[in-house]
């Protein structure tokens, strides 16, 4: 398709075409004072048509159906009366600048008057009411139009969301070749023409190669600006829309504006070889049809999107119930993918959370799902739906056989988050009525309509069918309620989470009160053997062995309440936060840990620590609770090779204790941090379970993060790190 540039565009949209200046001279037209009759306007013709004076008031029999009609209520006048030229039709209509009147020449004959078009407006009405479909009741209107004015043929055509006209119906008398089924580009009626087209419902021009009559003053008295024509029938039309009827083969035309919840919905367009003239009852008649019709086409279209929407909602009813059990609506999604992508009678549909993608059917690849979400999230878009993906983003070529139509709505005001509908590219052929192109001529520049109307085809690539506005609507729809759905699962999350604090805090406090009450029986337990063992010193080996045994039990056992009280104190205490020297602290834990080093062969290697932020005591139990694994569990090593090395990270400070000893399977890494979770038996290394559990709980409290990494037979790796001043959390 040939380009047209914004300023050959600008420059027919700018054309002022309800200020022309002008009337078609089939007519005469005066604008007069609603109050004294005096002419305001006149077309230079008003004389000669109708032997009215521009210079005098209207008087005698025009005047007193003019003063008649001002003291009524309606909004028009459509009358017969005498005035000096003879017999005229008088249509008057109201304006700000004063009563508009039109002069035009009386119906021939009965058969053109209002009652003897009424029974073929009833016989049309009947039509309309069996028409199955809105191309039936396009069949139906052509005749009945071109019955009533002679035209050699009858069109209507509807306009798509570009603008673009598509031929639904035709008829005519072969006179003039046929366009049905072919399409018109939008550009060849202008926006304004379009807006004047839903104001004013009939246009019509008799003959193609009328001069104008010009109307004078150009300028109103009444507010000093052009005369405003929008609603005169006689309304000389644009100098290009007449080059365009020439370029068609036409004399003459007619319009009747399709109308449809005030938007112009298509248009019934009569042309004639010849010029023809028809006469104000033919076009009134023609009007009323028209308004019948645009009812119709509402009332249909209204059934068919209410039929389609009602259909869409079951499919969405039935998928929010199956996600309504399972645990994350993006896999539930995922395992009802027909359900899902039903909802748009789309063949594919993605999911995109915070950068994670769930795709189904036919979509692009990931990244360039999350591309998509990116630039939609970057535009704002809430909804947003093409056919044409590669018209917007041209990336999107690169896929658009698997997905040219997108429809997306987005789930999160603070990510880019969005559930998305593809639909493959669809190749398919479009008949226009001449190449669409309209470029101006060349030696002055003026802007020219086309000159060709000859069947011309285009293959439609990267695009998919169009997405209804029931399908649209069913996407907005459904991203409310998964909204709602999340909404509720937050709350439900929010509520347990609640729960189990408090049960946690009851825990804990249950926990500490336990620990405490068994610390003294154990401690018992220990001191009353040693006793024994002191008291009865000729016990023989096996009753001595039952004496440490219990000993060691009692031990242990201590131990683990101590362990136990430690942590559920934890959990109960403020954080006394200030700057700690985490290599000060090192070395006192390595001084704390020599018995547990004693005849041992470890190599140590400290790097130099950053001051962390936090509780002193409680980090220095972290490094204890580290450095004494690290200890440990290379005790099978004949060389151990422990290493303590930090490091500042921007807002944050990071530790990391690493050793060559037993290590551990990844895949259990997760279990480390439990309370009471072992990765090696108790008989090979001794524990109570809850060390690294206490660690987790400590770095948590101050707000960091810690890790682990081990590979059996060579070691683990320990990371924590820690928010600098300001950002540690003291609760």
């Amino acid at each position: 398709m040939t380009e047209i540039t914004a300023a050959d565009l600008d420059a027919c949209a700018a054309e002022p075409i309800r200020i022309p200046g002008a009337i078609q001279p089939h007519g005469a037209l005066a604008v007069v004072d609603p109050e004294t009759l005096a002419v305001r306007h006149a077309s230079a013709n008003l004389t000669g048509t109708t032997g009215l004076s521009a210079r005098e008031p209207i008087s005698g029999a025009l005047a007193t159906e003019v003063r008649r009609w001002l003291a009524g209520d309606d909004p028009v006048m459509l009358r017969l009366v005498e005035v000096p030229a003879g017999r005229l039709q008088v249509h008057g209509h109201r304006m700000p600048q004063g009563a508009i009147l039109e002069f035009e020449a009386p119906p021939e004959g009965e058969a053109d008057s209002l009652d003897g078009l009424y029974p073929r407006l009833r016989t049309f009405l009947d039509a309309l009411s069996r028409a199955a479909d809105l191309g039936e009741i396009a069949r139906a209107a052509v005749p009945e139009v071109r019955a009533l004015t002679g035209f050699n043929r009858v069109m209507l055509y509807s306009f798509d969301d570009k603008g673009d006209g598509t031929v639904l119906a035709e008829d005519g008398d072969g006179v003039l070749p046929s366009y049905l089924g072919q399409r018109f580009p939008a550009y060849d009626i202008p926006q304004q023409a379009r807006a004047l087209y839903t104001l004013n419902r009939i246009r019509i021009i008799p003959d193609a190669g009328y001069v104008p009559s010009p109307v004078e003053p150009a300028l109103s008295p009444v507010d000093g600006k052009p005369l405003d024509l929008s609603f005169a029938a006689l309304r000389s039309v644009s100098p290009i829309h007449v080059e365009y009827m020439r370029n068609m083969g036409t004399g003459s035309s007619m319009s009747v504006s399709i109308v449809v919840k005030g938007a112009l919905w298509g248009l019934i367009s009569a042309h004639n070889r010849a010029p023809r003239r028809v006469n104000p009852q033919v076009r009134s008649a023609c009007d009323m049809l028209g308004q019948v019709l645009s009812l119709h086409v509402e009332a249909r279209l209204q059934a068919a999107f209410t039929a389609e929407r009602l259909a869409l909602k079951e499919v969405e009813t039935d998928l929010l119930s199956r996600l309504a059990g399972v645990a994350s609506f993006q896999r539930g999604l995922a395992e009802n993918a027909e359900a899902w992508m039903a909802v748009t009678r789309a063949q594919g549909a993605a999911v995109v959370t915070q950068g994670a993608v769930q795709a189904v059917g036919s979509t692009p690849g990931a990244a360039a799902i999350r591309m998509l979400a990116a630039r939609l999230g970057e535009a704002g878009h809430e909804v947003f739906a093409t056919e044409s993906m590669a018209t917007v983003w041209p990336e999107a070529a690169s896929f658009a056989e698997a997905a040219s139509g997108l429809v997306a709505v987005s789930i999160s005001r603070l990510h880019a988050d969005y559930i998305l509908w593809f639909r493959p590219e669809v190749v398919r052929t479009i008949d226009w009525s001449g190449k669409p192109e309209k470029p101006p001529e060349p030696r002055s520049g003026r802007l020219h309509p086309r000159r060709s109307f000859e069947l011309w085809r285009e293959q439609v690539r990267q695009r998919s069918l169009g997405w209804s506005p029931a399908e649209i609507e069913s996407a907005e729809a459904f991203r409310s309620s998964i909204q709602s759905l999340v909404l509720r699962r937050a709350e439900e999350r929010a509520e347990l989470s609640d729960r189990l604090e408090r049960s946690n805090r009851e825990l804990e406090a249950f926990s500490y009160s336990i620990s405490h009450d068994l610390r003294a029986p154990f401690r018992h337990i220990v001191g009353y053997a040693e006793l024994l063992a002191e008291r009865e010193r000729g016990l023989e080996g096996t009753s001595r062995h039952y004496l440490q045994t219990i000993k060691d039990a009692a031990n242990a056992a201590g131990r683990l309440v101590d362990d136990l009280l430690q942590f559920s104190h934890l959990g109960r205490t403020q954080l006394k936060v200030g700057p700690v020297d985490m290599g000060k602290l090192v070395a006192e834990v390595r001084r704390s840990l020599a018995p547990d080093m004693a005849g041992r062969r470890i190599a140590w290697q400290v790097g130099a620590l950053p001051d962390a932020w936090g509780d002193t005591s409680l980090l220095r139990q972290v490094l204890q609770n580290l450095l004494q694994n690290a200890i440990k569990y290379t005790g099978p090593r004949d060389a151990a090779e422990i290493t303590v090395a930090g490091e500042d990270i921007g807002d944050r400070t990071a530790y990391m204790v690493s050793d060559n000893g037993v290590g551990f399977e990844m895949q259990y890494v997760s279990k480390l941090f439990g309370v009471f979770q072992r990765l090696h038996r108790a008989e090979e290394f001794e524990g109570t379970g809850i060390g690294l559990a206490l660690v987790k709980r400590i770095v948590d409290r101050h707000g960091g993060s810690v890790s682990a990494e081990g590979t059996p037979g060579q070691g683990a790796t320990f990371r924590f790190t820690l928010p600098k001043r300001g950002d540690a959390n003291g609760g």
